[in-house]
């Protein structure tokens, strides 16, 4: 299948590069906790803490990295948290009690974190004058990545030993270090020059940190399908439970297909606060339609909770395609990694904290709680063409005062 392939070049070593590390994390998303409490034999309320210190510690780290990625090169700095990150994880084999968990998965966590940051400026350069579409192809890769990541962890699961549970351990480690290696094969580039004034620019720039806030917002979206449907399809539905593996396979064939297509039409800044916008709505609409299935008969219910998930990734492509768009064209060509780093604390805040708001307002709650959700979706869609408004407006007032650049050593 060439036409699904970038061609030769860097672009082609990115995409696999990305492919191998999304193998190993699909074996972990997949079966990483049962690692820790059927293994490891921790109580799953410590896991559960721990994951959560993990995600806070781990928001700052982007910023800081992304910076070092955009003044120091980054496929060097990329390459050098691939490796922390398969480090940390092969030294999960060697946890046995709470704290040296704590230490490993933070230093993972906030390893993966840096490296989206400091990924960016790669994506940036060699993904043409469109690098958010690069970006959206990327994303279909990891959704084919993940997949095949969690059939092998099938195997583990359905063994059981702590021996199969370590090598699922050692395979992700191993697949981060390969993920790693990879990058030896992308041909290094001079980071651009530094520009006078202020280090932390992007904590500086307002409206940006508004759409990070918005953005955030949104990707609680996707926690409502591995956390809120899930836990609704099994409690409040006459659904066969099959249908929890149903839905995640119909988001991510859909994703994979369509991803790269639902990006071609988002072409400016203007253009991804629209696509917030519709998502917004999109997500409202599914929103509906999953409390709609509580008590309704099995046919009743399952077709309309496939509904929902199709009219959800539908929002999906949508609320990506705009993140990429705005977080990409709004940030400047030299501190790429420390816009992008700070454009994922959005996305971190709603790791760490979506969970939990997702199953008080619609698990605990129930049906009101949907309707909830899907407003605070319609409020952020709505929200977002107004802030891309004023970032072009800062966008191009900064444009204007045009300070001159120092040199690419400079930090």
């Amino acid at each position: 299948m060439p036409q699904l392939l970038p061609d030769a070049g860097p672009r082609r070593v990115i995409a696999a590069s990305n492919f191998v590390y999304t193998v190993g994390s699909g074996l972990f998303l997949t079966a990483g906790v049962l690692y820790f409490t059927q293994a490891v034999h921790l109580p799953a309320a410590q896991v559960g803490l721990g994951l959560g210190i993990a995600g806070f510690v781990s928001l700052a780290v982007g910023i800081g990295v992304g910076h070092l990625a955009d003044r120091r090169g980054a496929r060097g700095v990329y390459a050098t948290t691939l490796v922390v990150q398969a480090l940390a994880t092969a030294a999960f084999v060697l946890v046995d009690a709470f704290w040296p968990f704590v230490l490993a998965v933070c230093t993972a966590t906030g390893a993966k974190a840096a490296g989206l940051a400091a990924r960016s400026p790669l994506i940036r350069h060699h993904g043409g004058d469109r690098p958010q579409e690069f970006r959206a192809y990327l994303r279909a890769v990891t959704n084919v990545g993940i997949s095949l990541g969690a059939l092998l962890a099938g195997w583990t699961v359905q063994v059981g030993t702590v021996t199969a549970y370590r090598l699922l351990v050692l395979g992700n480690a191993v697949a981060f270090a390969a993920s790693a290696a990879i990058l030896l094969f992308l041909p290094p580039f001079a980071p651009p020059p530094a520009v006078r004034g202020p280090r932390w620019i992007a904590l500086r720039d307002r409206p940006y940190l508004l759409l990070t806030v918005l953005d955030g917002i949104m990707a609680v979206q996707f926690k409502v399908l591995t956390v809120a449907i899930p836990l609704w399809l099994v409690a409040d539905t006459a659904a066969p439970h099959w249908m929890v593996s149903g839905t995640m396979l119909a988001n991510t064939v859909l994703v994979v297909v369509l991803q790269v297509r639902a990006s071609r039409s988002v072409d400016s800044p203007e253009a991804g606060g629209r696509a917030y916008r519709r998502a917004g709505a999109a997500f409202l609409v599914s929103c509906s339609l999953v409390s709609l299935s509580a008590g309704a008969p099995v046919p009743a219910a399952v077709a309309l909770l496939l509904t929902a998930v199709a009219v959800h990734t539908v929002g999906e492509l949508w609320h990506s395609a705009g993140g990429f768009e705005v977080s990409f064209a709004l940030a400047p060509q030299h501190a790429t990694g420390q816009y992008l780093g700070v454009f994922g604390l959005g996305a971190g805040l709603a790791e760490a904290l979506g969970p939990g708001l997702l199953v008080a307002l619609c698990i605990t709650w129930g049906r009101p709680g949907w309707y909830v959700v899907g407003a605070l979706f319609v409020l952020a869609g709505l929200a977002a063409p107004p802030a891309v408004r004023w970032a072009r407006r800062e966008q191009r007032a900064s444009d204007a005062r045009a300070p001159r650049p120092e040199s690419a050593r400079a930090v």
